[in-house]
């Protein structure tokens, strides 16, 4: 029902934590993107402040703090699994917050065109937060003036960083290292690797974690296959791994990867998992409704996105101790991709 004559009275914080039913210091931290409010309580909070129609007053907070409430996204690719995912925590935290979010594509890796970029992102005023998955992003947060408040997404560190660097990650070594014991596991003798390109170094987080999980069985190391971030990579290297018969189990760098080694495996005759099993990681939407469905490790980048805006709030509002940190902890999700090798089928 319409009613003329009235003007609605904006919701207030105190409106979203009765929707809720959370105080309302819960909805404060979760507009301020607090790390420490359970995904189910931040989930039932975003629904009400959706509902309500709840809106914090940017640009009077603006005025009153002497702060631009935005913040500029620096990342190479919008469109991977990965990389959506934490635009899309990232936005999710940010509109919570009542901060406006920008984001600057980095077209090229080249030095000047990186550069660039940056310089526009800091023109923008407000904070920064670099998807450092690539070399492009690798290069950007090399290149942020040290008075520009940053925050990097990067790659698992091969050693703890120092506390002046904010930086969040996920711990891909152990991931691809349970994702391995796990294949191996079912009787597989060794895993072959599929390897995503790595930003930082010549070895990728998830290869060494494969690598250590094959040394720590003292199962034979084959040579990793190199990748791409898409299909049509592991498409090439699945038919590669096809013509050798002692392949029993691959370990995908991504589930894009896999996807691209599964359709090579259907096109070379070898059936998965019955002659050989696939892993992927990430856990991509369309994964569990893949055929078969993709064993795979499942990475919260929606988390790391919030968690690296919660980051770069703390700097902003010189509110939080800054220290870089793993958050999001990966997980495997065994599916129907994965089994133990004919010799073992034979045998049980």
């Amino acid at each position: 029902m319409n009613v003329t004559g009235h003007t609605r009275r904006p919701a207030s914080i105190r409106d979203v934590a009765t929707a809720a039913g959370v105080s309302y210091q819960t909805v404060s931290r979760v507009i301020n993107g607090h790390p420490s409010v359970r995904p189910s309580t931040r989930e039932r909070v975003l629904a009400a402040i959706d509902e309500l129609g709840f809106r914090r007053n940017a640009t009077a907070l603006a005025l009153a703090s002497g702060r631009s409430r935005a913040v500029t996204v620096l990342t190479a690719n919008t469109t991977h699994h990965g990389y959506a995912s934490i635009l899309q925590g990232i936005e999710e935290a940010a509109r919570a917050a009542s901060y406006a979010v920008g984001i600057g594509v980095l077209e090229s890796a080249d030095e000047a065109a990186v550069a660039a970029q940056v310089r526009r992102a800091a023109d923008a005023g407000g904070g920064l937060i670099v998807i450092a998955y690539d070399p492009a992003g690798l290069r950007a947060l090399g290149a942020v003036p040290a008075e520009l408040p940053v925050v990097g997404v990067v790659e698992t560190p091969a050693r703890p960083p120092g506390g002046d660097r904010p930086w969040v990650w996920t711990d891909d070594r152990e991931a691809a290292h349970e994702a391995t014991r796990h294949l191996l596991s079912l009787g597989h003798e060794t895993v072959h690797y599929v390897a995503i390109p790595s930003s930082t170094r010549r070895t990728s987080a998830r290869t060494t974690g494969w690598r250590q999980a094959l040394k720590g069985a003292g199962a034979p190391e084959p040579l990793p296959v190199q990748g791409s971030w898409g299909p049509a990579g592991g498409h090439s290297a699945g038919l590669k791994l096809a013509k050798d018969p002692a392949v029993t189990a691959i370990l995908c760098g991504n589930d894009d990867l896999a996807l691209g080694v599964l359709r090579a495996l259907h096109e070379s005759g070898r059936s998965v998992p019955g002659e050989i099993s696939v892993a992927g990681f990430d856990d991509a939407p369309s994964s569990a409704y893949l055929t078969p469905s993709l064993t795979t490790v499942r990475m919260d980048f929606t988390g790391l996105g919030r968690a690296a805006f919660a980051l770069l709030h703390g700097v902003l509002e010189e509110s939080a101790h800054i220290a870089p940190r793993p958050v999001a902890v990966p997980r495997l999700v065994v599916r129907e991709s994965t089994a133990p090798p004919p010799a073992r089928s034979a045998c049980s």
